[in-house]
C-alpha cells in the first residue's frame, strides 16, 4: 500500500514537472534580474511608482503563501512584519518598520521554490473547497502566483530603467 502511494506522488509530481519547471524559471529570472541591485537601489520609488524594488520583492514571496494559505487553511509562517511591509495595498511609504534586507529577501525566494515542493508537491491536485477565486488545487494556486511573479519581474525591470 505504501509502495503504491510513493509510485503514485512520483507519478503526480511528472505531470506537474513542467509547473515546477515555470516556478523555478521565473524565480531564477527574477534573482537574476535583480543581481546587480544595491541595497540602496533597491528602496528607490521612481516618479509615476507606488513601490520599489524590495516591495516588489516581498510581494512575491508572500503572495505565493499566502494564496496557498487562503487555500489550504494551513498556518504557513511568514517573517515578522511581511504582510504589514509588503501586503495587498501596502507601500514602501508606509512602513513602519524597516523591512527585510535585500539580501534575506533573495535568500528567501531563492528557498521558497524548493520548500514548496517539499511541503505541498504530494497535494498538487487535492482539492480542496472552492475559493472565490476559482481555484481548488494547489496546482492552480501556482499557475496564478507565477504569472503574479511575471509582473512583478516586469514592474522590477521597469524601476531599474528609472534608476
Amino acid at each position: 500500500m505504501k509502495i503504491a502511494m510513493i509510485e503514485e506522488a512520483r507519478e503526480m509530481l511528472k505531470r506537474h514537472e513542467v509547473l515546477f519547471n515555470q516556478l523555478n524559471e521565473y524565480r531564477n529570472g527574477l534573482l537574476a534580474g535583480i543581481d546587480s541591485i544595491t541595497e540602496e537601489m533597491a528602496d528607490i520609488v521612481p516618479k509615476g511608482f507606488n513601490n520599489n524594488i524590495r516591495w516588489n520583492l516581498g510581494h512575491v514571496y508572500l503572495d505565493q503563501y499566502l494564496w496557498i494559505q487562503h487555500l489550504t487553511k494551513e498556518p504557513i509562517h511568514l517573517p515578522d512584519g511581511f504582510k504589514e511591509s509588503f501586503g495587498f495595498g501596502s507601500r514602501p511609504s508606509d512602513w513602519k518598520s524597516i523591512p527585510a534586507s535585500l539580501s534575506e529577501l533573495k535568500q528567501l525566494l531563492s528557498e521558497q521554490p524548493q520548500f514548496i515542493l517539499k511541503t505541498y508537491g504530494e497535494r498538487l491536485e487535492k482539492e480542496f473547497p472552492l475559493t472565490e477565486s476559482g481555484m481548488h488545487t494547489i496546482a492552480q494556486v501556482l499557475v496564478r502566483t507565477i504569472f503574479h511573479e511575471g509582473l512583478h519581474i516586469a514592474n522590477i525591470q521597469a524601476i531599474k530603467r528609472f534608476i
